[in-house]
């Protein structure tokens, strides 16, 4: 005998199994956590990293979800994202290659002053490297996504920098070691640190300005906090190399068809996207500073050669560095420019 309780509670029981069902069959087969060190609005997790999550998402019909994390939510400090992804503590994650001093050695070769020109060409360079060397060396305990360099590196400093002798005594924070070097060289003081760090320190004293590209400055407030950019013309004074990368045995433990996903957006096109994005921002971020009447100071290439006279003895002892490795610097020097030097912008497709 069927009571008016017992009715309810089958019925209630079945609409909650159909609901249980529709749920699982909406959610999500694989759930990935990314994690990258910059506040949510700056440019690489809103029109670089954003953008891959939506198209993993899309390009899986749902199966794969992304879960974004800025400013290191999940705990830890920049140079232990690397580390998180290869131990598996966050599925992907997105890094500055030098937070990690000799780690990535080939990766060094496009920090080099005065060695890149255009971030799209170095990034394509740097995405060819990585696959043709650095995936079973460098890159071996995790799944890369891409590799990368951002646009032109220079100085923001609270006073006027026109020549090398005007950094004398000055404070400046760099990302990796060969930009602490390049700064040793040029009379200034190094400080390394991570990029969230620079606003407060600059804020505080602890810094006299800082080398990062026009694009994170706006995140950073960096336009207020100095009044001086000093930009040169032709080949960039520095650039850093990124890497963003997945966890080698989750991408393993995912379905082929997904893991495909995964590749399709993974590789040279991703990268060459990700370093043209970066470079394209400096220009609405370099805007952000002349709108406030700061000092724009740009070094022509002939005067840049002053410059490039005191760093330059850089390549020597980063070739001798590298032969100690076992690695032949001068010829991943040459295999990066001819590289660089191959770039076509119809190489640019990834997002097309």
């Amino acid at each position: 005998m069927h009571t008016r309780r017992t009715f309810f509670g089958a019925t209630a029981a079945a609409l909650t199994a159909t609901l249980m069902s529709t749920t699982s069959a909406l959610a999500a087969d694989v759930t990935l956590s990314m994690e990258h060190m910059l506040p949510a609005q700056a440019t690489v997790p809103t029109e670089i990293l954003q953008p891959w999550a939506d198209r993993i998402e899309a390009e899986s019909n749902g199966r794969i979800e992304v879960e974004i994390y800025p400013s290191m939510q999940l705990g830890g400090s920049p140079p232990e994202l690397f580390d998180h992804v290869q131990d598996g503590i966050i599925d992907v994650g997105w890094t500055v290659v030098g937070y990690t001093p000799g780690r990535f050695p080939r990766s060094e070769v496009f920090e080099l002053p005065f060695m890149v020109e255009d971030a799209r060409a170095a990034s394509y360079a740097y995405a060819k490297i990585s696959e043709e060397q650095m995936q079973d060396a460098d890159f071996a305990d995790v799944k890369v996504i891409g590799t990368w360099v951002h646009g032109p590196g220079l100085f923001h400093t609270n006073k006027a920098v026109n020549v090398p002798s005007d950094l004398e005594g000055m404070k400046i924070r760099g990302g990796s070691r060969l930009v602490n070097d390049l700064l040793t060289r040029v009379g200034a003081e190094p400080i390394g640190m991570p990029v969230p760090a620079v606003s407060e320190a600059l804020s505080k004293g602890v810094l006299d300005g800082t080398t990062i590209p026009w694009e994170v400055t706006p995140a950073l407030k960096v336009a207020e906090l100095v009044s001086h950019h000093t930009e040169f013309d032709g080949p960039a004074l520095y650039t850093l190399t990124f890497v963003m990368a997945m966890n080698k045995d989750v991408y393993e433990s995912m379905d082929e068809d997904l893991q495909k996903v995964i590749n399709d957006n993974s590789g040279v096109a991703f990268s060459i996207f990700a370093g043209g994005t970066q470079a394209d921002a400096d220009v609405p971020a370099r805007q952000v500073a002349v709108d406030l009447g700061n000092d724009i100071i740009v070094v022509s290439e002939e005067d840049a050669q002053e410059w490039d006279a005191l760093v330059n003895p850089i390549y020597e002892t980063w070739i001798a560095d590298m032969e100690s490795k076992g690695i032949d610097g001068q010829a991943l020097i040459d295999e990066a420019k001819a590289l660089m030097g191959e770039y076509d912008p119809s190489m640019d497709t990834w997002g097309q």
